[in-house]
């Protein structure tokens, strides 16, 4: 019987078998495994671990921050954001990190006047530009007339919010200081409170208004 064996100098390389030069898709698949698994069970040498763990990037530098009329020195990677500057190597926990997605204004500052997001502004960005937060708009024990006004119009709830709509609302009404309740309610469209203290909050700015032109505080 005639054999249907297909002849050996016809096979194709890497098919089946070896290929002229000795490479085989079964010897590539195996070797693939083998380094698969090693790299998976994170066998790796000394060296190459301690490669892939080394950082990379601008290590931290000398920043000065003006911070309710006073400068504060802080050794800051340049990716650190205002809002974590304050936290976390300031100790000004008022403005507070909720979403650290600049959609809940919960830690909100007034940077040169304007009410912003503390999570948006890198640290090394606020450098000669002046910096207010809530630790710094009482004069002394008593409180700013916007902080008193929430207190009296029961604005807060769990309070997580409060810091933040305080500086926005101070930061709107040095903008506008004779607002309309609408006025007030599109002003302060960029803070968010799940306690749902909305009209606490408006009447609290229209009362801090009336106060502060009073000139019974600054």
């Amino acid at each position: 019987m005639r054999s249907t064996k297909e002849p050996e100098a016809k096979r194709q390389p890497g098919v089946s078998g070896k290929s002229p030069k000795g490479f085989s898709r079964r010897g590539f698949i195996r070797g693939v495994g083998i380094s698969g698994g090693v790299l998976g069970t994170g066998v790796l040498e000394p060296a190459a671990a301690a490669q892939m763990a080394t950082t990379t990037g601008p290590g931290p530098v000398e920043v000065t921050l003006r911070i309710n009329g006073q400068p504060h020195k802080a050794s800051l990677e340049p990716r650190v954001t205002l809002l974590d500057a304050l936290r976390n190597y300031l100790d000004l926990t008022g403005a507070k990190r909720v979403c650290d997605r600049s959609t809940c204004g919960a830690c909100t500052v007034i940077l040169n006047g304007k009410a912003v997001y503390a999570c948006t502004v890198l640290a090394i960005d606020a450098q000669g530009k002046e910096i207010q937060t809530i630790e710094g708009i009482s004069s002394g024990a008593r409180l700013h007339p916007v902080s008193q006004a929430f207190i009296d119009h029961d604005a807060q709830q769990c309070g997580y919010c409060t810091p933040g709509f305080v500086m926005a609302a101070k930061a709107f009404l040095d903008r506008n200081p004779s607002p309309t309740y609408e006025q007030v309610e599109k002003g302060l469209g960029g803070n968010l409170c799940r306690c749902g203290t909305y009209v606490g909050v408006r009447k609290a700015v229209l009362e801090a208004s009336r106060e502060l032109k009073g000139g019974r505080n600054a």
